[in-house]
């Protein structure tokens, strides 16, 4: 009878364990890692969950104390946990509410350093004649002691050109990304596109309200000047006419006077 009713409470035990999460993972940006999963959606509302992580080089699981009474929906920051850029880690994740447990969900493996996302560092452009000044902050200080290179592109916005230009033509716009590249990740996000011109660009062969005015004031000047000389010249015509016909009426007078005599 004793046997009987152990197994029947085992089998009811077995029956009403609770349902395991689902999707347990580590993203990481910028070295921060974060873990994430999903509880089944026949879990009860009151279970918590809790995360254990496993080191390859300690061979052991340890329990995440700020994380062993989570609540559906909330996530584990373990990057104070996983100090060990270069080590290899695993994470596993339990509900549990009284006297009820389920099976525990692990993480794929996960390298903090080759898996984490390189955010994109802030960067400022200016031109120097015929070269560009970059100004380029550095990331997290979690980044600062990982060795790294950095990649730089280039486009000229005049033919979208994007190869490696030894020159830069003076008075023309080009943008400019940088991402950041560590030794064995290649996993980077650039930075947005910054686009300054080399030098200023060329004036613009357009006329500026203060040309215009000075043209305009030339203009009238010239037209003043202009009918100024009209009226001389219709002046110096008038004397030189009535002249004429001041002469020829002194000559037909003198010529009439002979003709007169000679009779």
């Amino acid at each position: 009878m004793g046997l009987w009713t152990l197994l029947l409470l085992l089998l009811h035990l077995v029956c009403v364990s609770l349902p395991a999460p689902a999707n347990v993972s580590i993203t990481s940006y910028n070295m921060e890692h974060i873990l994430r999963f999903w509880p089944d959606p026949r879990t009860p509302p009151d279970a918590r969950f809790t995360v254990q992580i496993h080191s390859t080089r300690k061979q052991r699981w340890k329990t995440v104390a700020e994380c062993a009474e989570l609540t559906a929906g909330q996530t584990c920051n373990l990057t104070s946990k996983l100090k060990d850029s270069f080590g290899l880690y695993v994470a596993q994740v339990q509900a549990f509410r009284t006297n009820q447990t389920s099976s525990w969900t692990t993480s794929n493996l996960f390298h903090p350093l080759a898996d984490t996302v390189l955010g994109p560092p802030e960067v400022s452009v200016s031109g120097c004649g015929n070269c560009l000044v970059l100004q380029i902050r550095d990331g997290p200080v979690q980044l600062k002691d990982l060795q790294r290179e950095m990649e730089l592109n280039v486009r000229r916005t005049r033919d979208g050109q994007e190869t490696v230009i030894s020159y830069l033509q003076p008075g023309v716009e080009y943008c400019v990304s940088v991402s950041f590249k560590s030794l064995i990740n290649r996993n980077s996000v650039p930075s947005a596109r910054r686009c300054a011109f080399t030098s200023p660009p060329p004036p613009q062969h357009s006329c500026t309200p203060l040309q215009i005015t000075l043209f305009l004031r030339l203009s009238v000047k010239r037209l003043i000047n202009l009918a100024v000389l009209v009226k001389v010249s219709l002046e110096l015509l008038r004397r030189h006419l009535n002249r004429s016909v001041h002469t020829k009426n002194t000559l037909l007078g003198i010529k009439m006077a002979g003709l007169v005599t000679l009779k």
